[in-house]
Protein backbone atom coordinates (compact mmCIF):
# COMPACT_ATOMS: atom_id res chain seq x y z
CA UNK A 1 0.00 0.00 0.00
CA UNK A 2 1.26 3.49 -0.82
CA UNK A 3 1.85 5.80 2.16
CA UNK A 4 -0.55 8.68 2.70
CA UNK A 5 1.00 11.74 0.97
CA UNK A 6 -0.43 13.94 3.72
CA UNK A 7 2.00 12.27 6.12
CA UNK A 8 5.10 12.90 4.01
CA UNK A 9 6.38 15.85 6.05
CA UNK A 10 6.35 13.90 9.30
CA UNK A 11 7.83 10.62 8.07
CA UNK A 12 10.89 9.19 9.83
CA UNK A 13 14.37 9.77 8.37
CA UNK A 14 15.90 7.12 6.15
CA UNK A 15 18.55 6.44 8.78
CA UNK A 16 15.92 5.31 11.27
CA UNK A 17 14.04 2.01 11.02
CA UNK A 18 10.54 2.87 9.90
CA UNK A 19 7.77 1.37 7.84
CA UNK A 20 8.06 3.91 5.05
CA UNK A 21 11.83 3.58 4.81
CA UNK A 22 11.54 -0.20 4.67
CA UNK A 23 9.08 0.10 1.81
CA UNK A 24 11.19 2.56 -0.20
CA UNK A 25 13.27 -0.02 -2.04
CA UNK A 26 12.17 -3.12 -3.94
CA UNK A 27 14.06 -6.37 -3.26
CA UNK A 28 17.03 -7.17 -5.48
CA UNK A 29 15.06 -9.94 -7.17
CA UNK A 30 11.78 -8.05 -7.41
CA UNK A 31 9.30 -9.92 -9.62
CA UNK A 32 6.45 -7.40 -9.65
CA UNK A 33 7.02 -6.54 -13.31
CA UNK A 34 7.67 -9.76 -15.27
CA UNK A 35 9.01 -8.02 -18.39
CA UNK A 36 11.52 -6.01 -16.37
CA UNK A 37 12.50 -9.06 -14.30
CA UNK A 38 13.16 -11.05 -17.49
CA UNK A 39 15.24 -8.23 -18.97
CA UNK A 40 17.19 -7.91 -15.74
CA UNK A 41 17.87 -11.66 -15.75
CA UNK A 42 19.10 -11.52 -19.35
CA UNK A 43 21.46 -8.69 -18.46
CA UNK A 44 22.81 -10.68 -15.54
CA UNK A 45 23.71 -13.49 -17.91
CA UNK A 46 25.24 -11.16 -20.49
CA UNK A 47 27.00 -8.90 -17.98
CA UNK A 48 27.46 -10.74 -14.66
CA UNK A 49 29.77 -8.01 -13.32
CA UNK A 50 27.08 -5.29 -13.63
CA UNK A 51 24.69 -4.23 -10.85
CA UNK A 52 21.64 -5.62 -12.72
CA UNK A 53 19.02 -5.00 -10.02
CA UNK A 54 16.47 -2.37 -9.01
CA UNK A 55 18.57 0.76 -8.53
CA UNK A 56 18.04 2.34 -5.11
CA UNK A 57 17.65 6.05 -4.55
CA UNK A 58 20.82 7.84 -3.51
CA UNK A 59 21.85 11.07 -1.86
CA UNK A 60 21.45 13.10 1.32
CA UNK A 61 18.88 11.58 3.72
CA UNK A 62 18.26 15.12 5.00
CA UNK A 63 17.51 16.36 1.48
CA UNK A 64 15.08 19.22 0.86
CA UNK A 65 15.13 18.45 -2.89
CA UNK A 66 14.50 15.14 -4.63
CA UNK A 67 15.35 14.80 -8.31
CA UNK A 68 13.16 12.15 -9.96
CA UNK A 69 14.22 10.62 -13.27
CA UNK A 70 12.57 8.06 -15.51
CA UNK A 71 14.44 4.77 -15.06
CA UNK A 72 18.01 3.40 -14.95
CA UNK A 73 19.93 3.34 -18.22
CA UNK A 74 21.14 -0.08 -19.27
CA UNK A 75 24.84 0.91 -19.34
CA UNK A 76 24.40 3.63 -16.73
CA UNK A 77 22.74 3.04 -13.37
CA UNK A 78 21.88 -0.56 -14.26
CA UNK A 79 25.61 -1.13 -14.64
CA UNK A 80 26.95 0.98 -11.78
CA UNK A 81 24.12 0.78 -9.24
CA UNK A 82 23.87 4.54 -8.69
CA UNK A 83 21.26 6.83 -10.32
CA UNK A 84 22.49 8.76 -13.37
CA UNK A 85 25.97 7.29 -13.10
CA UNK A 86 27.81 5.79 -16.04
CA UNK A 87 25.94 7.16 -19.04
CA UNK A 88 25.42 10.48 -20.81
CA UNK A 89 22.41 11.62 -18.75
CA UNK A 90 24.46 11.96 -15.59
CA UNK A 91 27.01 14.34 -17.10
CA UNK A 92 24.72 17.35 -17.20
CA UNK A 93 22.89 16.45 -14.00
CA UNK A 94 25.97 16.15 -11.81
CA UNK A 95 27.67 19.14 -13.42
CA UNK A 96 24.61 21.23 -12.63
CA UNK A 97 24.45 19.98 -9.05
CA UNK A 98 28.08 21.00 -8.62
CA UNK A 99 27.49 24.42 -10.16
CA UNK A 100 24.74 25.15 -7.64
CA UNK A 101 26.79 23.89 -4.69
CA UNK A 102 24.58 20.85 -4.19
CA UNK A 103 27.38 18.29 -4.23
CA UNK A 104 30.81 17.77 -2.69
CA UNK A 105 33.70 16.01 -4.37
CA UNK A 106 34.26 15.12 -8.00
CA UNK A 107 31.87 13.19 -10.19
CA UNK A 108 33.81 10.46 -12.00
CA UNK A 109 30.87 8.39 -13.31
CA UNK A 110 31.55 5.61 -10.79
CA UNK A 111 29.49 4.63 -7.77
CA UNK A 112 32.69 4.68 -5.69
CA UNK A 113 33.98 8.08 -6.87
CA UNK A 114 33.40 9.60 -3.43
CA UNK A 115 30.86 12.16 -4.62
CA UNK A 116 28.39 13.36 -1.97
CA UNK A 117 25.15 15.25 -2.43
CA UNK A 118 24.24 18.16 -0.16
CA UNK A 119 20.53 18.65 0.39
CA UNK A 120 19.63 16.53 -2.63
CA UNK A 121 18.37 12.99 -3.13
CA UNK A 122 18.03 11.27 -6.53
CA UNK A 123 15.50 8.61 -7.44
CA UNK A 124 13.61 7.23 -10.44
CA UNK A 125 9.97 6.67 -11.28
CA UNK A 126 10.88 3.10 -12.29
CA UNK A 127 13.68 1.28 -10.45
CA UNK A 128 14.59 -1.39 -13.02
CA UNK A 129 16.03 -0.78 -16.46
CA UNK A 130 13.34 -1.21 -19.13
CA UNK A 131 13.99 -2.55 -22.64
CA UNK A 132 14.74 0.33 -25.03
CA UNK A 133 14.45 2.72 -22.04
CA UNK A 134 10.65 2.56 -22.33
CA UNK A 135 8.66 1.33 -19.32
CA UNK A 136 5.02 0.49 -20.01
CA UNK A 137 2.18 2.11 -18.01
CA UNK A 138 1.63 -0.94 -15.79
CA UNK A 139 5.30 -0.93 -14.78
CA UNK A 140 5.23 2.78 -13.99
CA UNK A 141 2.12 2.30 -11.87
CA UNK A 142 3.50 -0.75 -10.06
CA UNK A 143 6.79 0.94 -9.18
CA UNK A 144 5.15 4.12 -7.91
CA UNK A 145 4.72 2.57 -4.47
CA UNK A 146 8.51 2.70 -4.04
CA UNK A 147 8.75 6.32 -5.16
CA UNK A 148 5.95 7.26 -2.76
CA UNK A 149 7.71 5.52 0.11
CA UNK A 150 11.03 7.08 -0.85
CA UNK A 151 9.58 10.58 -0.74
CA UNK A 152 7.87 9.75 2.55
CA UNK A 153 11.22 8.72 4.02
CA UNK A 154 12.77 12.15 3.40
CA UNK A 155 11.71 14.17 6.47
CA UNK A 156 12.94 17.54 5.16
CA UNK A 157 11.60 17.22 1.64
CA UNK A 158 10.11 20.42 0.21
CA UNK A 159 10.70 20.33 -3.54
CA UNK A 160 10.67 17.61 -6.20
CA UNK A 161 12.33 18.22 -9.57
CA UNK A 162 10.83 15.87 -12.16
CA UNK A 163 12.85 15.07 -15.26
CA UNK A 164 10.45 14.39 -18.11
CA UNK A 165 6.74 13.71 -18.45
CA UNK A 166 6.68 10.24 -16.90
CA UNK A 167 8.65 11.36 -13.85
CA UNK A 168 6.32 14.37 -13.61
CA UNK A 169 3.20 12.20 -13.66
CA UNK A 170 4.58 9.75 -11.09
CA UNK A 171 5.75 12.54 -8.81
CA UNK A 172 2.39 14.33 -8.96
CA UNK A 173 0.58 11.16 -7.95
CA UNK A 174 3.15 10.24 -5.29
CA UNK A 175 2.81 13.71 -3.75
CA UNK A 176 -0.98 13.60 -3.73
CA UNK A 177 -1.58 16.05 -6.57
CA UNK A 178 -4.09 15.88 -9.41
CA UNK A 179 -2.67 15.52 -12.93
CA UNK A 180 -5.25 17.60 -14.82
CA UNK A 181 -4.40 20.54 -12.55
CA UNK A 182 -0.63 20.07 -12.88
CA UNK A 183 0.44 20.07 -16.56
CA UNK A 184 4.04 19.35 -17.48
CA UNK A 185 6.13 22.21 -18.85
CA UNK A 186 9.85 22.85 -18.69
CA UNK A 187 10.82 24.97 -15.65
CA UNK A 188 7.18 25.12 -14.54
CA UNK A 189 6.63 25.47 -10.80
CA UNK A 190 3.61 23.74 -9.26
CA UNK A 191 2.69 24.36 -5.64
CA UNK A 192 0.62 21.37 -4.60
CA UNK A 193 -2.16 21.47 -2.04
CA UNK A 194 -0.26 18.84 -0.03
CA UNK A 195 2.43 21.40 0.79
CA UNK A 196 5.11 20.33 -1.67
CA UNK A 197 6.43 22.14 -4.71
CA UNK A 198 7.00 20.30 -7.98
CA UNK A 199 9.32 21.74 -10.62
CA UNK A 200 9.55 20.28 -14.12
CA UNK A 201 12.44 19.87 -16.52
CA UNK A 202 13.01 18.08 -19.76
CA UNK A 203 15.04 14.95 -19.10
CA UNK A 204 18.81 15.35 -19.42
CA UNK A 205 19.05 12.46 -21.88
CA UNK A 206 21.54 12.33 -24.73
CA UNK A 207 18.70 12.71 -27.22
CA UNK A 208 17.36 15.87 -25.59
CA UNK A 209 20.77 17.51 -25.21
CA UNK A 210 22.01 16.50 -28.67
CA UNK A 211 18.89 17.84 -30.37
CA UNK A 212 18.89 21.07 -28.37
CA UNK A 213 15.55 20.34 -26.74
CA UNK A 214 17.41 20.80 -23.45
CA UNK A 215 20.47 23.03 -23.08
CA UNK A 216 22.66 23.54 -20.03
CA UNK A 217 21.19 27.03 -19.38
CA UNK A 218 17.66 25.60 -19.63
CA UNK A 219 18.53 22.87 -17.13
CA UNK A 220 20.04 25.46 -14.81
CA UNK A 221 16.82 27.45 -15.05
CA UNK A 222 14.90 24.47 -13.69
CA UNK A 223 17.33 24.07 -10.79
CA UNK A 224 17.21 27.80 -10.08
CA UNK A 225 13.40 27.53 -9.92
CA UNK A 226 13.68 24.60 -7.51
CA UNK A 227 16.06 26.52 -5.26
CA UNK A 228 13.83 29.60 -5.32
CA UNK A 229 10.86 27.42 -4.31
CA UNK A 230 12.64 25.97 -1.29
Amino acid sequence: MEPNPADLHTASPLAEPSHVAAQAEPPRDCQLCPRLADYRAANRVAHPDWFNAPVPGWGDPAAWLCVVGLAPGVTGANRTGRPFTGDHAGLLLYATLAKFGLSQGTFDARADDGLRLDGVFISNAVRCVPPENKPVPAEIHTCRQFLSAQLAALPNLKVVLALGTIAHQSAVKALGGKLPKVPFAHAAVHRLHTGFTLVDSYHCSRYNTNTGRLTAPMFEDAFAAAIAAR
